[in-house]
């Protein structure tokens, strides 16, 4: 495969790690909207997102979906490498939010370079202790955080360059891991305090200073 040494991480491969790998990654483009993988599937190989987004989210019994995290750019899948390491199946799904291209090392290939290379295992961990933190900070958001600071916070972090989200209250609630009635009833406030204008499938951050000063204020 061209250009593999431009991969985050493989750059410290050795020269025998690189012609072990090479013949053996397979390159992968996956239309949006794709089903990558889903909860019980058994997990097949090690991947990296090279460009495009992977979103990956977790049903309930109940039916309630939350959005665990997303692989974009250079990232390496957490549930994949887990089931990689441990040999449980999938917990949770992922879609493709747009085209994606990524690299998948099959599994066996995979448990032979963890054994044979240092500088693999240290990427593999690396990214691996990365991505644990950011699904622990996750946890506490969602288990102790305001749900009115983090969905201000969304909006601000999730606002195109014309202030505008095009999601609806049901993904903001799944992304957020509460129920849409939850954040219909707070964007409905943030309206009423002029910071946004609500519309059909679209959100328009009107006042983004009055967002920002509500996150600063709560969490000061």
């Amino acid at each position: 495969m061209d250009q593999i040494n431009k991969i985050v991480g493989f750059e410290n491969l050795s020269p025998d790690d690189i012609a072990f790998i090479t013949p053996r990654l397979q390159r992968l483009s996956v239309p949006a909207g794709t089903k990558v993988f889903e909860a019980g599937s058994p997990c097949a190989a090690f991947l990296i997102v090279l460009d495009g987004c992977v979103r990956v989210q977790m049903i309930g019994e109940t039916g309630r979906e939350i959005v665990l995290y997303r692989v974009e750019d250079q990232q390496t899948c957490i549930l994949t490498t887990a089931c990689l390491l441990s040999g449980d199946a999938y917990s949770a799904e992922a879609i493709t939010e747009c085209e994606t291209t990524a690299i998948a090392l099959p599994i066996d290939a995979f448990n032979a370079l963890l054994n044979r290379s240092q500088a693999f295992r240290d990427l593999v961990f690396s990214s691996y202790g990365k991505r644990i933190s950011n699904l622990v900070s996750l946890v506490e958001e969602v288990a102790f955080g305001r749900i009115d600071v983090r969905l201000a916070q969304f909006l601000k972090d999730r606002m195109d360059n014309n202030h505008i989200l095009r999601k609806t209250h049901y993904e903001l609630a799944v992304e957020l891991g509460t129920a849409r009635e939850v954040i219909s009833r707070q964007l409905k406030d943030f309206e009423r305090k002029g910071w946004i204008t609500l519309s059909r499938g679209q959100i328009t951050v009107t006042t983004p200073a009055g967002l920002t000063a509500f996150i600063r204020a709560q969490c000061d």
